[in-house]
């Protein structure tokens, strides 16, 4: 006979529970933060109730305020939900009835990724000043997310082996892609900066990193070691606000976005451009120039290949490759 769950700890405040079961189950920093502020909201939204006194007709009002008040999407909308319902089930250990939530996860449109010609890409890079083009070209020659390109670390790059290893990608994988043969000098100069900016944090009595998964409590040096250093530092050191401990973070992801912005006005080509359109572009030209589908999703590092085909549709001519009666 299965034994009831065991009840939250007492003593703790609720957002700390919450925090604490986050991070058991091994979730990253920014869903973490992501959540913990969805959780607040749906507090304040009913007027500091404690969420034990609630249940899914007050979710339902919640997530009706997002779609009526705030227009949100169904991204929004969805991770809004998650986080809630993960406070009912790992925190508070109460099942809801969630037939009566009020409301069905909404679906996500369709949409086709916005992607860039090979020379466009290329224009828009070059006009990126350093370090950024470096980061924009990684994007663009290997296929990694934005936050993958800043959490590089020394040693995720094989020079020998032409390859980059993406540590702890979406959805907690590992994967490798390739590391492209124009990258490489340009890699080498770039580190050989980083690493008299880090030999100055160590004379400084600095130079530590942030290490994952409590790495730091099994190999208390290796967060001052140069191989765990992170390819494009920020400026700047931080302080941890919760140990009080000063390093040297990567690069914020705005900062890229910021330089990306500037260069395409440069450019004055007329589309949308993020950091993520460069990843597209990738996937997009690989399939254009004949790759397998298969071998596109593993360097993307999507579990499922109805992710990858999206691309498909990108490779197609307006009107799904029909020809014009005007062009008869």
């Amino acid at each position: 006979m299965n034994q009831p769950p065991a009840p939250p700890p007492q003593g703790k405040k609720l957002l700390d529970q919450y925090r604490e079961q986050i991070r058991l189950k091994q979730y990253s920093f920014r869903t973490e933060k992501t959540y913990l502020s969805w959780v607040r909201e749906y507090i304040l939204f009913h007027n500091k109730r404690h969420p034990k006194e609630m249940g899914a007709p007050e979710i339902s009002q919640f997530i009706t305020h997002l779609v009526v008040a705030r227009q949100a999407s169904a991204s929004t909308q969805n991770q809004a939900l998650s986080a809630i319902l993960f406070l009912y089930r790992n925190v508070l250990r109460l099942q809801l009835d969630e037939s009566q939530l009020s409301l069905t996860r909404p679906k996500k449109g369709k949409r086709v990724p916005n992607v860039l010609s090979k020379e466009e890409a290329k224009l828009i890079i070059a006009n990126v000043e350093y370090p950024y083009k470096i980061m924009a070209q990684i994007m663009y020659g290997s296929g990694l997310r934005l936050m993958e390109c800043l959490r590089l670390r020394v040693k995720d790059i094989d020079f020998e082996n032409h390859s980059i290893l993406v540590y702890d990608g979406k959805g907690g994988d590992d994967r490798t892609t390739m590391l492209p043969d124009s990258l490489i000098n340009p890699l080498r100069e770039h580190l050989i900066k980083i690493k008299t900016l880090h030999q100055a944090d160590l004379a400084a009595g600095l130079g530590s990193v942030y290490m994952p998964f409590a790495l730091s409590e099994k190999y208390p040096t290796a967060s001052k070691q140069w191989i765990w250093q992170y390819i494009f530092p920020a400026s700047t050191l931080s302080t941890d606000l919760e140990t009080n401990t000063t390093r040297r973070h990567h690069i914020h992801e705005t900062a890229l976005q910021r330089a990306i912005k500037n260069a395409l006005q440069i450019t004055k080509i007329n589309k949308r451009v993020t950091p993520h359109t460069f990843r597209h572009s990738f996937a997009t030209h690989l399939l254009q120039s004949g790759y397998d589908i298969r071998t596109v999703q593993e360097l993307l590092g999507h579990k499922d290949v109805k992710t990858t085909m999206i691309y498909t549709h990108v490779l197609q001519r307006g009107g799904l490759a029909v020809k014009s009666p005007l062009d008869a």
